[in-house]
């Protein structure tokens, strides 16, 4: 087959969308990922045993008034006010790119076979099947219910803060699967453009699941059986899982030899990895907060640091600070602050890390359960407080303990979340779990199949069959 990916414009999509086209190449497919070019040259590396069947198609965005000059993923935008514009210049460039390569292929070869994207409706009208490929955890989707139900429609339909802060009744199970009132706030607050609540986002992908054939869920069976069962029937439409194809650890880590060599240093599962993501866009007092906590909990740490205003590329510290005054000299020794970019995937991987203070965006579970990493969950936006309830409940993290009306924390909050995963209560537990999720998380083998299947279905289902 050839496959068109289409992920949206921001680092935690496109990322996980280029790990999957290798790993689609790799079971004998040709894909085609439409990004934009300042994105491929910082985040797109084909390996050249796949680069006859991957196929990168650059597509230069529009000026859109108000869109920063250089705009090409959402951790570029100085404020997330701005995503709505960033949305009209990715609608406007790639449904006109997405019509001239279906209707255009260089070779018979090329025909485009489906289209998996995780944001827009798509292929429709040239008769091409499309696939909704969800980034996000299938309780994250089960959650809001049907695609009329994220469109914002019908009985189920989330349109009041209120809605968000209880588990559905249409969920046959037990579950604390549902939003705090501060996050369900937050999902709602107006800004200065319209349009740009995280329910908006939603809407988004309703439209998009309700446009598709078939829904793919970067998830497993063996992780949220229920979940998945519950959204192929709220869906009506089939649902897999296309396993978690977490990154491997990168060979890259130019720059940060340093700081490998302090981690071969440390002891065994001792260090607590903190990083935040690329969407999420800490206010200076947050950050603060969080150095103190990592100060206060006593633990050796490696923290990938984002000033308030920084942007994606190594080097670019951003504006503001962020760090209480002396904070460096303080820990210097036991614990280490990246700025730009970090290998993630390989601090990850080292022996000595054993937690991981993380948002709880699905990408960064991923990649820190397929270590057998515990985790500690301070969530900051769209799904991942429900990502965090998911966990806590499976027993696999812990949670910051928040101000219910406002979300704030305080560094005691993050030093006794901390310290409760590495040496209290919950610590044995936790790791005990950790390795259990490894296994799931971090089985390529076990991956790969729930793609072959996956594919097997666009197969069976191919316009061209």
């Amino acid at each position: 087959m050839h496959v068109v990916l289409l992920p949206w414009l921001a680092f935690g999509h496109i990322l996980p969308f280029t790990e999957l086209a290798k790993r689609i190449a790799r079971q004998g497919h040709r894909v085609t990922i439409l990004t934009t070019p300042r994105n491929t040259r910082r985040l797109i590396d084909i390996p050249p045993d796949l680069a006859a069947l991957i196929r990168i198609v650059d597509i230069p965005l529009p000026r859109v008034e108000h869109l920063p000059e250089d705009a090409e993923a959402s951790i570029d935008l100085p404020s997330d006010d701005l995503r709505p514009y960033l949305r009209l210049a990715y609608d406007h460039a790639f449904a006109r790119a997405l019509s001239d390569i279906l209707e255009a292929a260089p070779a018979p070869s090329w025909r485009t076979d489906w289209v998996l994207t995780d944001y827009a409706r798509a292929a429709a009208r040239h008769g091409v099947p499309c696939a909704y490929l969800s980034l996000y955890a299938a309780a994250a989707l089960g959650f809001f219910g049907t695609p009329e139900a994220l469109m914002g429609r019908g009985r189920h339909a989330k349109t009041a803060p209120e809605h968000l802060t209880e588990v559905p009744d249409f969920v046959p199970f037990p579950s604390t699967v549902a939003y705090r009132g501060h996050e369900a706030r937050g999902m709602f607050r107006p800004v200065a453009v319209a349009d740009v609540s995280g329910v908006a986002e939603l809407h988004r992908s309703g439209m998009s699941i309700a446009g598709s054939q078939v829904v793919g869920i970067r998830t497993s069976m063996e992780f949220e059986p229920e979940w998945l069962r519950l959204l192929g029937e709220l869906y009506q439409k089939p649902v897999i899982p296309v396993g978690l194809f977490p990154p491997p650890p990168t060979q890259d880590v130019a720059g940060h030899e340093a700081t490998m060599r302090w981690l071969d240093g440390q002891a065994p599962g001792s260090v607590v990895y903190a990083a935040f993501g690329s969407e999420a866009k800490l206010a200076s007092a947050q950050l603060e907060a969080i150095a103190m906590g990592l100060e206060a909990s006593g633990l050796p740490f490696l923290w990938a640091f984002r000033a308030p205003g920084a942007g994606a590329d190594t080097g670019d510290e951003g504006t503001g600070g962020g760090l209480p005054a002396g904070f460096e000299e303080r820990v210097a020794g036991r614990g280490v602050v990246c700025r730009g970019w970090v290998p993630q995937v390989s601090f990850l991987a080292h022996g000595s890390v054993g937690a991981f203070l993380t948002h709880a965006g699905w990408n960064s579970v991923t990649e820190g359960l397929a270590n057998g990493v515990k985790l500690v969950l301070l969530p900051l936006m769209f799904d991942q407080g429900l990502n965090a309830r998911l966990l806590v409940e499976k027993k696999m993290g812990v949670e910051v303990v928040r101000d219910e009306e406002d979300g704030s924390f305080a560094p005691k909050d993050i030093a006794a979340a901390l310290r409760r995963v590495m040496v209290e209560d919950a610590s044995e537990e936790l790791g005990m779990k950790a390795k259990e999720a490894a296994r799931v998380f971090g089985n390529d083998e076990a991956n790969d199949q729930c793609l072959r299947d996956f594919l097997r279905y666009l197969s069976e289902h191919s316009r061209h069959r």
